[in-house]
């Protein structure tokens, strides 16, 4: 592993922290970047009122000088606006009364788990009498911390010609079509101008409605992003052992952003759907180069990248904050009860399309340094022209 990056901090604490560890010095970093990708994170319809008060307010501490990487850890803050209101709540002192904090309203016991999320198992795997300690680390707001970290990343894909983006292809049952254009290389505005970030604007539309209606049924949606990297060289993961390839890399990154319950690669399920002579891509010679005829694979065919776009979707499953709670249990009475109401959404995938973008680049980034080594972009970008120079050699 090349690139190393750890995340800190709570949904309602002071902060959430970053490091990011690996990336060679002269990358460019512009704090301004970094700071749109996390406000595209904010993006959806179906948000929550909060997305209008809550902001994110970057630092950018270490492991940068003069806008560009020096080599060491970067180190960065996302300072939490709202934590004035929770400071008492989650001060890690001790409360001088105890009860003055609960009459806030923010330090009220919470004992009735919400089912679907990490509310119970937490509380019985760390032994709490509550679920505040849970539910403010298995928050998605830790996306955000990741979304900033893969903005330093991208440069370094963007410095050798690779860009990734996402978009909404399924939100409940409401699904774009198979055959649909997919967006390219400089499609991100488009896709971002979309209230749900969808590439066909018919769909979009059945979709918001959609939203609409389980936001008057108080209800929740999930759906199913797809994103995409292009501009990628062959020979990226490995085949050689399970942990090297880079479909488990992916499948493991994606599979860790809250609420994802589901990853496929290319065609993926629907492979297995097909016989063998509709399932894979077809080998051609093109302009002295090695091509595939179809994009079946979705840019992987054994661990490592074929040099064609990279597609790999991931299913979000419905938020488990609804505002007409389902049942469950009161821990501490162990009566019936109805489950807690957190503040939510009523579809995330939007914004979540961005957090996938964001794990997919971090993985991206860091097979790169496997391939081609380097303390230096310069040392980067010559490894890489000289290995892509002999690929094309041998395909001559």
């Amino acid at each position: 592993m090349a690139l190393r990056y750890l995340t800190a901090g709570e949904s309602h604490g002071p902060a959430l922290v970053g490091i990011l560890e690996g990336l060679p010095a002269g990358v460019r970093v512009d704090p301004a970047e970094v700071s749109r990708q996390l406000e595209r994170r904010r993006l959806g319809h179906g948000r929550s009122p909060r997305m209008q008060w809550e902001a994110d307010r970057l630092e950018i501490l270490a492991g940068v000088r003069h806008g560009l990487t020096i080599g060491s850890p970067v180190a960065m803050v996302i300072h939490n606006t709202e934590w004035p209101k929770w400071q008492e709540a989650m001060s890690v002192e001790a409360p001088a009364d105890p009860d003055a904090v609960r009459e806030t309203g923010r330090g009220q016991p919470l004992t009735r788990p919400r089912p679907g999320h990490a509310d119970l198992v937490g509380m019985q795997k760390y032994a709490y009498p509550e679920v505040r300690n849970v539910l403010e680390r298995a928050s998605a707001r830790e996306t955000a911390t990741r979304v900033a970290l893969a903005a330093v990343a991208r440069g370094l894909l963007e410095a050798v010609g690779v860009t990734v983006t996402s978009h909404v292809v399924r939100i409940g049952e409401v699904a774009v079509p198979e055959e649909a254009p997919r967006p390219g290389p400089g499609d991100e505005q488009a896709v971002d101008a979309d209230p749900v970030r969808c590439f066909d604007a018919g769909v979009s539309g059945r979709m918001q409605e959609r939203i609409d209606r389980a936001k008057a049924e108080r209800d929740t949606l999930g759906g199913v992003v797809e994103v995409l990297a292009h501009g990628l060289p062959p020979g990226l993961g490995s085949h050689v052992h399970w942990d090297r390839k880079l479909d488990t890399r992916l499948a493991a990154a994606l599979m860790s952003v809250q609420a994802f319950k589901g990853v496929e690669v290319g065609d993926g399920f629907r492979s297995a759907e097909v016989p063998g002579s509709k399932a894979h891509d077809e080998i051609v010679a093109e302009e002295g180069a090695f091509r595939r005829a179809t994009d079946r694979a979705g840019g992987l065919e054994g661990g490592m990248t074929t040099g064609e776009t990279l597609r790999v979707r991931a299913a979000m499953k419905p938020l488990s904050s609804l505002t007409q709670p389902l049942r469950t249990v009161d821990v501490e009475s162990g009566e019936a009860a109805e489950a807690i109401t957190q503040r939510s959404d009523v579809c995330a995938v939007p914004r979540a399309g961005v957090v996938t973008e964001a794990v997919v680049a971090l993985e991206l980034a860091d097979a790169l340094l496997d391939k081609t080594g380097g303390d230096s972009l310069d040392e980067v970008r010559r490894n890489l022209g000289a290995y892509i120079d002999d690929v094309r050699a041998r395909q001559l």
